[in-house]
């Protein structure tokens, strides 16, 4: 299959720069997998459209401050986005400009807005795929997840045309993180639960029941590859908790109840620790969902819109069938739909078809 196959037309001005004024007030398109009815609501209405008796599986990764403003010996601007920490201390990360930011280079941590010196990042080798290893140190002492929080920035999307602020603090974080993860995207369909959505969902029976995926390249990293076989993903760590991992067991082999995957990073989670046989509590995923893929694991899926050629469209047309989700796209651009992390979702149900 050719990337050229996922491509659909997108209208710039669709792509949300500021997400909804409150966080069940996006817009929602329920479409039925099945039978290919599409219907129109809105996200604080989900419980209505969720069966009861469901198993909510959210990822309740905490996003990072990754994002690290860089001053080039000579004075030039870089920049280093923290991808995941390695025991000794430093970090995997990708850096701008890389034909500069060669091992050996050190570069200074700055403040975006004073320019003051914050931190030292000392680039110590080159990794697959053009990343780097370095060190994030101040006055000697190596710098953890903890630290680098308080000096980075929120990565938000490259196609958010504005410097991460004070709604995006709050925003661009599910309402029920974990204060643990390090992750560098947010798990994008978990931004619209409010408490009292999750409380409503409870009521009928739902359960709600988190799992953890380290969002970072393998789910944003764009496809180049002009055939998706050749794609590679790149490794995103998981966890399931041991509360989680006990209800997911005996469902996935009683099927009682149905199981609903808020987010695509909760469903690559689930498919690669059910094997059909035995659940994984912890590992790493490359897997890319493409069509021909059976799901093992989830019956509805909540997802946001995503990109063209992108990893994560190509998922939503496995789930529909490629005719089917460029149907449901191309009416949510008639009808105006916010698209990517700050827009509006979409409820997939009957994945299993």
């Amino acid at each position: 299959m050719k990337r050229s196959e996922f491509s659909f037309e997108l209208p710039e001005e669709l792509i949300a720069q500021h997400p909804a004024p409150e966080r069940d007030g996006a817009r929602l398109m329920v479409i039925d997998a099945m039978t290919g009815a599409l219907t129109h609501s809105l996200i604080r209405d989900l419980p209505t459209h969720v069966p009861a008796h469901t198993i909510c599986v959210p990822n309740d990764v905490k996003v990072r401050h990754a994002r690290l403003l860089l001053r080039r010996a000579g004075g030039g601007a870089g920049e280093a986005l923290l991808l995941r920490a390695f025991p000794d201390g430093s970090f995997e990360a990708m850096v701008r400009p890389g034909v500069k930011l060669k091992p050996g280079k050190r570069a200074d941590v700055v403040d975006p807005n004073s320019g003051a010196i914050l931190a030292n990042c000392l680039i110590e080798d080159t990794l697959d795929e053009g990343l780097r290893r370095v060190r994030i140190q101040h006055e000697t002492m190596d710098l953890d997840w903890d630290a680098v929080d308080r000096i980075g920035r929120l990565p938000l999307p490259p196609y958010i045309h504005h410097a991460a602020d004070g709604e995006d603090e709050t925003r661009y974080q599910t309402s029920f993180h974990a204060d643990e993860g390090e992750a560098v995207a947010a798990p994008t369909a978990g931004l619209h639960f409010t408490p009292g959505l999750i409380e409503q969902l409870q009521a009928k029976d739902c359960l709600w029941q988190p799992v953890r995926l380290h969002v970072g390249l393998g789910t944003f990293r764009p496809m180049t590859a002009e055939h998706l076989e050749d794609h590679i993903m790149h490794e995103e760590r998981f966890e399931i908790p041991d509360d989680t991992a006990a209800i997911l067991e005996t469902n996935f082999r009683t099927r009682q109840r149905p199981l609903l995957c808020v987010g695509t990073t909760s469903l690559r989670t689930l498919e690669s620790a059910w094997d059909g046989a035995n659940l994984r509590r912890s590992g790493a995923t490359r897997i890319f969902i493409k069509p021909g893929y059976r799901l093992r694991s989830a019956n509805h899926l909540l997802t946001n819109f995503h990109l063209p050629e992108s990893t994560l469209f190509v998922l939503i047309c496995a789930l529909l069938g490629t005719e089917l989700a460029k149907h449901a796209y191309a009416e949510a651009v008639r009808e105006r739909y916010r698209f990517f992390s700050y827009g509006d979702d979409m409820l997939i149900l009957n994945t299993e078809h």
